[in-house]
């Protein structure tokens, strides 16, 4: 009677120590949060009102990025120009712009995340290197130039997430970063990332630690067959998925993918990134299963927190986007509807 009474105390103990361990694992795991339903928000010359916000909501849009830019003439180049030297800056991308879009949103429900981001004639920032280590500590002072005053406008018009940087691959080893994070979390109170290219650099980020969200530029290549179904492409997505996950795990910072879209062409799916050329055949069923194989394959993993959508136009362009990244109008905004708002 003893030892069985001895027994059954040491079996509930066993399961009091198992569910100790189980609420300490909850414990160290990424917290519950709601996930990011975003946009790409164009910012345009013309100046936006509540309707253009309804749109959106009506997808069950809960999230915009918004992206002014700085000009760098070349990848070596030392000198940034950013809307303070600039004379007539687009509305949609000058900081007046910005507060009232930023407002007009949040007066819907609708988040911000700020992402400014450089410009680099017949490039892109992921190429951006220095010649020096003095060259490579003056470019870091025109950046800091260009954005520490954004980091302040994200402050003063209350956006909830601000992005460090954009695909900056070359930069991202350079010892000014902690520093430069410092600075921004002095002027700005909210959460902050850095959207990596999806190509090796979120791999190679060595500062997540010091940010919120792990940011990914998600264009990674899924198939390499024009009009792919919808099986291949979610099969496409089993590499760059186990890479992420992998990431995830080393710094415990969910993953938050900061630009996705697909043109509506054949080979959309293919590169993902490359811009749309003019005249290009339409497929509007490819890039409605690129949105499917996304939503069905990677939005359920508990580790992607949200996802920006590669982009919106407040205004519709006077010229065609039938091949352009824009899902308005088209297959893949009934998609996007279905998960934002149905589900």
């Amino acid at each position: 009677m003893h030892s069985g009474k001895v027994y059954i105390a040491l079996i509930v103990l066993s399961f009091t120590t198992l569910g100790l361990f189980l609420t300490n694992a909850k414990t160290e795991s990424i917290p519950f949060e709601e996930k990011q339903k975003g946009v790409c928000w164009v910012g345009l010359p013309k100046a936006i009102g509540d309707s253009q916000i309804v749109d959106i909501k009506n997808l069950g849009v809960s999230w915009i990025s918004q992206t002014p830019f700085g000009w760098q003439r070349t990848l070596s180049d030392t000198t940034i120009r950013w809307e303070s030297s600039s004379e007539n800056p687009w509305w949609g991308e000058s900081k007046r712009g910005i507060a009232i879009t930023t407002e007009l949103a949040r007066n819907r429900g609708i988040r911000t995340l700020l992402k400014p981001h450089i410009w680099v004639r017949n490039s892109w920032p992921g190429a951006i290197e220095m010649n020096s280590d003095a060259e490579w500590k003056a470019w870091f002072r025109q950046y800091e130039n260009f954005i520490l005053p954004y980091a302040a406008l994200a402050d003063s018009s209350g956006v909830e997430i601000f992005c460090i940087g954009t695909e900056l691959h070359q930069t991202v080893m350079r010892p000014e970063w902690p520093l430069l994070i410092k600075k921004i979390r002095n002027i700005y109170k909210g959460k902050l990332t850095y959207a990596a290219n999806f190509s090796g650099e979120f791999e190679d980020v060595p500062f997540w630690n010091e940010l919120d969200y792990i940011g990914v530029q998600a264009y990674f290549p899924l198939t390499s067959s024009k009009e792919p179904g919808l099986q291949e492409l979610e099969r496409g997505w089993n590499e760059p998925m186990a890479r992420m996950e992998k990431v995830f795990k080393k710094f415990r910072k969910p993953i938050l993918f900061t630009e996705l879209g697909y043109k509506s062409t054949p080979d959309a799916a293919i590169e993902p990134w490359r811009w749309p050329e003019r005249q290009e055949v339409v497929s509007m069923e490819t890039q409605a299963n690129c949105y499917r194989a996304f939503f069905h394959k990677v939005w359920p993993q508990e580790w992607i927190v949200g996802v920006y959508f590669w982009k919106w136009y407040p205004h519709r362009p006077k010229h065609s986007t039938e091949g352009d990244f824009t899902p308005q109008g088209k297959p893949a905004e009934e998609v996007l509807k279905n998960w934002f708002a149905k589900r």
